[in-house]
């Protein structure tokens, strides 16, 4: 069978190929064991799932496993987003969580993450452990077949080698609890927005669930805050309506029409589970996560008091350090996963911790991202300020100095990516594009910090024979003559 890692974001794979019930059983008997080993299994384990084909199912078998494991079970009543999840994990005061999903991946997939005590993004230590867990249990399933071969040999029954094998430990009888977060979560919402703010100038709101488990979330706290909703793929279906379930502009047709058409003020988007968000501005025009990361830092330093890093990863937008050192405001750079931005959250009191393919927290919330907040906020963002996410950009522009940026997939063999990987390694240019390269930084694929605030960065992917482009100018114009020359010197041009 092939090996189950942890990505960036727990374990991913295709249904009936990887992600089979004998796998997801094998996966959670190594998170009990990770639970027990840390001494945690009476304060219990919280599961979650999303909309996708099975995962009802899927996470009904994690909880029998936690209860053969001697872990009580609070098992969410219906599908629940990640982040509400992760909030019943510190609500519950819980020793973790296990969410099936597969995110914003296409429907063919599933995926588990696990969620610990502090209800954040689990980080390599502790996926590392539950992997050896895994491989401990392979070797394990190895050897009992051996044995059981053996056995046959001498007369000796299979399954009194297998009880042999278990130690014959009976399994322990344990409680599955049924628990709706929604409400508690919500709650906890309106401490963390300013929900007088938006009543003050209650909008006109298209929000788009993309078919997953954050529907009525936000229609309901909108609703609430006074506003008037208009609900999009609000409903569930397993194939995601034909479309893949990421918040990004090429999938978000229908929401940049409905906003014009119903002259709506803004349009929200989730992924999937609800832990990545899309925003569209009233003309209808899509705004990526980089341009609502710096809208909503200097939002936040208008209109709370905390002050703290501002943590961001590697691919990550520059406009967030300009306004931080205009604040005097330190920024915390971390490889790609939210992992890394939640530990700053948690550990270091992170004003705002984002990442550019849509993860987004703040003080005061938990250290997970988090769609359904960060669309609650740009509805603040733009009840307060009375003006368009567009118009609000264009301030920033002027403040701070323009910037665009953009990331690029490039597809390639994979024996070409494996000569590309060894070629970026030694890949050590004094300039890109004409362009002086200032530092050349490897915390996640190879970065260069070039002059003028101009800056690119190339990763390989873990899964997929692609590498990822990202580059930031302060215009199209500079933005495309560094891609190119990248590409160029790397022979990237798929």
């Amino acid at each position: 069978m092939a090996r189950i890692k942890f990505g960036t974001d727990g374990w991913r794979a295709v249904m009936a190929e990887s992600f089979t019930f004998d796998n997801v059983r094998m996966v959670a008997r190594a998170i009990a064991r990770y639970v027990r080993h840390h001494g945690l299994a009476g304060r219990g384990i919280v599961i979650g799932y999303d909309t996708r084909f099975l995962s009802d199912k899927f996470a009904q078998a994690v909880a029998e496993v936690m209860v053969s494991e001697g872990i009580p079970v609070f098992l969410t009543a219906s599908f629940c987003p990640t982040p509400v999840t992760a909030f019943a994990v510190v609500s519950q005061r819980a020793a973790g969580a296990v969410m099936i999903t597969a995110s914003h991946n296409p429907p063919e997939y599933n995926g588990m993450k696990f969620i610990p005590e502090y209800g954040g993004p689990a980080l390599p230590d502790v996926t590392d452990e539950i992997e050896n867990y895994i491989n401990e249990m392979l070797e394990g399933e190895k050897g009992a077949a051996a044995g059981a071969a053996a056995a046959a040999a001498l007369g000796v029954s299979a399954g009194e080698t297998a009880a042999a094998a278990d130690g014959g430990v009976p399994a322990a009888e344990a409680a599955i609890t049924r628990i709706d977060p929604r409400a508690e979560y919500l709650a906890h919402l309106e401490k963390v927005i300013d929900v007088e703010g938006i009543r003050r100038r209650p909008l006109k709101v298209v929000t788009d669930s993309m078919y997953g488990c954050g529907q009525g979330y936000l229609e309901e706290f909108l609703a609430r805050a006074g506003c008037q909703v208009e609900p999009l793929r609000n409903r569930c279906d397993p194939l995601f309506g034909g479309i893949v379930p990421e918040p990004m502009g090429r999938w978000l047709k229908e929401l940049q029409e409905t906003v014009v058409q119903k002259g709506a003020d803004l349009g929200l988007a989730l992924d999937g589970d609800a832990d990545r968000f899309g925003i569209v501005d009233r003309h209808g025009q899509y705004f990526t996560a980089n341009q609502a990361l710096y809208l909503y830092l200097d939002h936040l330093l208008r209109t709370r008091p905390h002050r703290g890093p501002v943590a961001r990863t590697v691919a990550t937008t520059h406009m967030l350090d300009r306004i931080a050192a205009a604040h005097g405001l330190a920024v915390e750079e971390t490889a790609v996963g939210f992992k890394y931005i939640g530990q700053s959250l948690r550990e270091r009191g992170a004003v705002l911790g984002g990442e550019e393919s849509g993860g987004m927290s703040m003080h005061g919330h938990i250290p997970e991202k988090d769609g359904i907040l960060a669309a609650a906020l740009m509805a603040e963002v733009v009840a307060v300020s009375g003006r368009d996410p567009g118009e609000l950009d264009e301030e920033i522009q002027r403040r701070y100095g323009p910037l665009v940026s953009e990331r690029l997939d490039l597809h390639t063999a994979p024996a070409e990516k494996e000569r590309i990987a060894a070629r970026l390694k030694e890949f050590a240019p004094a300039e890109i594009a004409g362009l002086r390269v200032l530092e050349r930084n490897t915390t996640d694929g190879v970065k260069f910090l070039l002059e003028g605030g101009r800056w690119a960065l190339i990763r390989p992917s873990g899964t997929e024979p692609l590498f990822r482009l990202y580059v930031e100018a302060e215009d199209r114009e500079v933005l495309r003559r560094i891609q190119d020359a990248v590409r160029e010197e790397l022979g990237l041009f798929r």
